[in-house]
């Protein structure tokens, strides 16, 4: 029974959630103060505890820099120079975003996605592409490269494969999810995107006169705040304000504070920090968000008057969700129905029909839950079926590793969320019931895409 009420739950916070404009991260805490201590046998002060603190921490950590970031000009500037590396070509921009994000997760810096999509959504909105292109596009490529051995993700994999006794190729566990992701980012390309193969740039122009607003100005501020619902606020504080087609483009976030165009001192220290950022993370595995938050301090510190605006980038609606969830799933842990899900799934005769529904099981669980969480309760499941040999060990790790990840495409992950967020959309919304379709798409599809690759590899 307790499995049931926690489930049907689920179900209905995720319906209202999506069909009202009420917040699903209020009705998940409500779900979870009153299921916890109820069915559960959680204490307040356990489920208060499981609060995903690491998560906020890190949302608005990287969403108060990179509103530092625009207000001071810092991303205009980087936005022109990659505009550079791929001449105005639009497909190209879209798959540079990929090939980026794809090379920051495989240096280790598990929230390229923060880092990317707030450069790369006022991009998609300057030349007209598609902001569900654009968003899903970083996130395959960096949620492709996730199983890195340097990164969290595949040192957790391959860690517990040496406690389980099992061997894996390191390097396979690695290269088949992202080739997974390469392809489902070709079919959304060639979806939603071919017309920019044959498409000039300068056709992807934004009327100037409609966004116009000076980046980090009190009127696009409050502009941003009346769009959207569970995301409105972020995001629409800044604007692109010109072309960028050329070798350069005009800042007028800079000119509009009296500052000159180009490099400045405090755009040179705020370069130095996102840098800082980046090795931080990659090099040194130190918490991003917390590293994010000492430098966006710094940069506040530095240069107050400036950056006043940038607190406005902080989307506690956004956060609200994100955290919501995940504290209502770690409740879900703890009475047993994920590993109820599991046990379900195992029992089943057939190992590829086995391998389907934990495919199918974690697809779902891990879209509006922690990835490694998920990674933690079905990689145990996996040892029994393992031990038959019927299945290659590195193709069905491979397969559920691929559908942990790449379902945090879902606005309830922290992947998704940067891009809901960062998105330059006029309607929030409707952006975010996008994200939510084609997340549920991608559920439903990557256990098939990943099931056919476990038994085509155990075939041959």
């Amino acid at each position: 029974m307790t499995y049931l009420i926690s489930l049907l739950a689920l179900a209905a916070l995720f319906a209202i959630g999506t069909a009202t404009p009420v917040n699903m991260g209020v009705l998940a805490f409500a779900a979870a103060f009153t299921i916890g201590p109820l069915l559960s046998g959680m204490s307040l002060d356990e489920i208060v505890g499981s609060f995903p603190a690491n998560i906020f921490v890190v949302i608005v950590g990287i969403t108060l820099l990179f509103g530092i970031a625009r207000t001071n000009g810092t991303v205009d500037l980087i936005v022109t120079g990659l505009l550079k590396l791929v001449r105005g070509r639009r497909w190209a921009i879209v798959w540079l975003m990929f090939v980026l994000g794809a090379v920051l997760m495989s240096l280790g810096a598990v929230l390229a996605v923060g880092m990317l999509a707030p450069i790369a959504m006022p991009i998609a909105r300057k030349h007209k592409i598609d902001p569900l292109l654009m968003g899903m596009m970083i996130s395959h490529g960096v949620l492709g490269a996730a199983f890195s051995p340097i990164n969290l993700y595949g040192a957790f994999i391959n860690g517990w494969l040496d406690d389980a006794g099992l061997h894996a190729d390191s390097l396979a566990l690695f290269l088949i999810p992202l080739g997974l992701n390469f392809l489902i980012a070709l079919a959304l390309f060639l979806l939603r995107g071919r017309h920019l193969l044959h498409e000039d740039t300068t056709d992807g122009q934004v009327d100037e006169d409609k966004d116009s607003r000076p980046a980090g100005s009190s009127t696009g501020a409050a502009a941003a705040g009346t769009r959207g619902g569970t995301a409105a606020g972020t995001g629409g504080a800044t604007t692109l304000a010109a072309p960028l087609t050329g070798a350069t483009a005009p800042m007028r976030a800079a000119d509009a504070q009296g500052e000159k165009p180009g490099f400045t001192p405090i755009r040179v220290l705020t370069l130095v920090g996102l840098v800082g950022l980046l090795l931080s993370a990659a090099l040194y595995d130190l918490d991003v968000g917390i590293s994010s938050m000492v430098i966006a301090a710094v940069l506040l510190i530095v240069a107050p008057r400036r950056h006043k605006e940038a607190m406005n980038n902080i989307t506690w609606s956004a956060v609200l969700l994100v955290c919501g969830m995940l504290t209502y799933m770690s409740v879900l842990e703890a009475n047993g129905t994920l590993k109820y899900l599991g046990d379900a799934a195992a029992g089943l005769g057939s190992p590829y029909l086995t391998a389907f529904v934990l495919c199918l099981a974690v697809a779902a669980i891990s879209a509006i839950g922690s990835s490694i969480g998920t990674l933690g309760i079905v990689l145990p499941l996996a040892a029994p079926i393992l031990s038959q040999g019927d299945l290659g060990t590195t193709a069905l790790i491979a397969a559920l590793a691929f559908c942990t990840v790449v379902v945090d495409v879902s606005p309830f992950s922290s992947n998704g969320v940067m891009v809901l967020v960062n998105a330059q959309v006029d309607d929030r919304e409707a952006f975010q019931r996008r994200l939510l379709r084609y997340c549920g798409a991608i559920v439903a599809v990557a256990p098939l895409l990943a099931t056919a690759f476990v038994l085509v590899t155990t075939v041959l």
